[in-house]
């Protein structure tokens, strides 16, 4: 897969995601583990969605909840760890099999709950937290399950998206610290490649915010859940 499919991939992913109430991580692991080692896939997608991180906290600066920040990312972040850190010692057809089931039951979840809802509690942030914190660190995706917790507490937009962005923030920092102690590394030139890719995930996002309101949300969500499910399918049966 080369730079420029790349490039192209992250700004489709960044615009639908946006679009679509997906995470940019969701589309781009399901996608890139398919040409891309498991390994490079997920810590080259956590420093792409990390720039993502922190365009909302500076976007978004002046909103806030601390209370749920905390709530939610203090276990985030150590379940993020304890993931990242099985993620380096399981092989690695197990990994992908883990990652094709979770996408399978994510998918065909939303086909049957697409407006689910959990309670608005600091006991459900903290264990969205630890639950989704653990997967972004095993897996890599975990966007869309830290979404349904947050969504439950009706924080405004600019709260909504600087919260989420701080407790991703803390989430991908410590995975990526652990995948870089386990020895996996970004070579080139994908490493060079995130010049282009950084920018175009920007540019995907904020195309996706101006037309967000045109389209029907639900229509994007079952064309991305239908996609996930099809790539699901694929990492089960053939894992390599």
């Amino acid at each position: 897969m080369d730079i420029l499919t790349i490039t192209l991939l992250t700004f489709v992913a960044s615009l639908v995601g946006t679009v679509s109430g997906f995470g940019i991580s969701t589309i781009l692991v399901s996608t890139l583990v398919l040409a891309l080692p498991l390994s490079t896939t997920l810590l080259l997608v956590a420093v792409i969605h990390l720039c993502n991180d922190v365009w909302k906290m500076t976007l978004f600066q002046s909103g806030a909840n601390w209370k749920i920040i905390l709530s939610f990312g203090v276990p985030g972040i150590f379940s993020s760890f304890v993931g990242a850190a099985i993620f380096l010692n399981l092989p690695t057809p197990l990994l992908v099999r883990t990652l094709g089931m979770f996408l399978a039951a994510y998918a065909l979840f939303l086909f049957v709950k697409p407006s689910f809802r959990v309670s608005a509690t600091i006991g459900s942030a903290m264990a969205g937290g630890a639950v989704s914190g653990f997967l972004a660190g095993l897996i890599g995706i975990s966007g869309g399950l830290r979404a349904a917790f947050l969504s439950a507490f009706n924080l405004p937009k600019a709260v909504y998206l600087f919260t989420a962005g701080a407790i991703a923030f803390g989430i991908d920092i410590t995975r990526i610290g652990t995948y870089l102690a386990g020895n996996i590394r970004i070579e080139q030139p994908l490493l060079a490649g995130l010049l282009l890719f950084i920018p175009s995930s920007f540019i995907g996002a904020r195309l996706g915010e101006k037309i967000v309101t045109k389209i029907p949300q639900t229509h994007f969500r079952f064309v991305i859940a239908g996609f996930l499910l099809l790539v699901a399918i694929k990492l089960v049966i053939w894992p390599q």
